[in-house]
């Protein structure tokens, strides 16, 4: 019964790396995936001090967000019971709840101790960014296009099963080259990768654990053709692109987001054995930054009128390109069956935008356990009656 319940978690996206994926400070640090609730409390706002991290800088400029004429403070039904926005983030340790219409903040509530200024962990939200960022490059003529395949970027994959694959392939989760993201097995490629990937890289100083370890696995599927959840290769497009701008993912992020756009405080990304920032998972950033990614891709990635990725881009990535047995999947977003797109992460992270409302609602969390049907249901109960709040609230 666990590994079915851990498979289906994988199967929708709710599982980060392995805890191997990324470099701890210290030897004897637990997996990030079974802290306890005081040391998710604690270590959530502060990543840098667990693991290796690089900073994204911010600038001098920071992108307004003004609050509306009115607030919100809805109550909803779920379970059988009526909930405050309160009791739901005391139930569900909510540490962060945001949400904005029209570029104004119409609700903004904090708990576990955490304030305004205090960074919260993505978990996999970052996979989202990466996808950003990914676009910015096309724009720039750094990634050629959606089409580029894999290997003119990545020739160290070449005679691999990544022969024929493309950049827009593993945006999709649809490379077809096999891959188990099944935690409760020692076995699968995600328990064992990071670490066989650094023994095979082992005497070749210039070549990545991820990709040492990816370029090992055979193929399942042809291109394009088949969803299957795969962490390893999210961390795979984030060394693509860092080969692609010549710059690591943390720099390039200040770059083209940070510091243009306006983000209020300096952002952290965590780093892989290899020491390149993870494609796949954990930046943290506080609240209001969350904020803000969704509202940049929400007004189709232009700052000032300055397109920073290609046109039409921002809206392809948030809409269904392949059928995950769920709503759909874009470029490293989730659709949701309310007609939401969605950047998720686990223990209940998660930026959820309603295009045609103009609405972005931001839940940071620390859940007991990293996900669940019960969890989600309960934060999707959440989202509706916050979304119905604000369309009543008015202009």
């Amino acid at each position: 019964m666990k590994r079915l319940l851990v498979s289906a978690l994988a199967a929708v996206g709710l599982f980060t790396a392995s805890a191997n994926a990324q470099v701890a400070l210290k030897p004897d640090t637990p997996s990030l995936l079974f802290w306890s609730a005081e040391q998710q409390t604690h270590w959530y706002p502060a990543m840098e001090t667990v693991y290796q991290t690089r900073p994204i800088p911010a600038g001098n400029r920071v992108h307004a967000l003004p609050l509306a004429s009115g607030r919100i403070d809805p109550t909803f039904t779920h379970a059988g019971r009526t909930w405050t926005v309160d009791q739901y983030m005391e139930a569900y340790r909510v540490s962060g709840l945001l949400v904005i219409q029209d570029g104004k903040v119409l609700l903004e509530k904090y708990g576990l101790g955490r304030g305004p200024k205090d960074r919260w962990t993505s978990f996999s939200v970052a996979k989202s960014v990466t996808a950003i960022l990914v676009g910015a490059a096309i724009q720039d003529g750094d990634i050629k296009s959606l089409q580029t395949p894999v290997t003119d970027i990545l020739p160290e994959l070449k005679g691999s099963a990544y022969d024929g694959v493309s950049v827009r392939h593993l945006l999709m989760m649809s490379s077809g080259v096999r891959w188990n993201e099944d935690y409760s097995d020692p076995n699968s490629d995600v328990a064992k990768g990071p670490s066989e990937g650094v023994t095979l890289a082992q005497g070749q100083p210039d070549l990545n654990p991820v990709v040492a370890y990816m370029r090992t696995l055979p193929r399942a599927h042809a291109p394009g053709t088949v969803f299957n959840y795969n962490t390893g290769e999210t961390d795979l497009v984030g060394i693509l692109l860092a080969r692609a701008v010549g710059k690591g993912l943390a720099e390039y992020a200040s770059e083209k987001i940070w510091k243009p756009y306006g983000m209020e405080a300096e952002g952290l990304w965590v780093t892989d054995p290899g020491g390149l920032e993870r494609g796949g998972c954990c930046m943290s950033m506080t609240l209001r930054d969350y904020g803000r990614i969704g509202q940049f891709v929400l007004d189709d990635g232009a700052i000032d009128g300055r397109p920073v990725l290609p046109p039409g881009w921002a809206r392809e990535a948030t809409s269904k390109q392949i059928e995950n047995g769920q709503a759909g999947y874009g470029y490293f977003w989730w659709m949701q069956p309310n007609g939401a797109y969605q950047a998720t992460g686990i223990f209940g992270q998660s930026i959820t935008t309603f295009r045609q409302d103009r609405i972005i609602i931001v839940v940071n969390s620390a859940w007991p356990r990293s996900g669940g049907p019960d969890l989600r249901d309960g934060r999707t109960a959440l989202i509706n009656a916050l979304r119905q709040a604000a369309l009543a609230s008015g202009p």
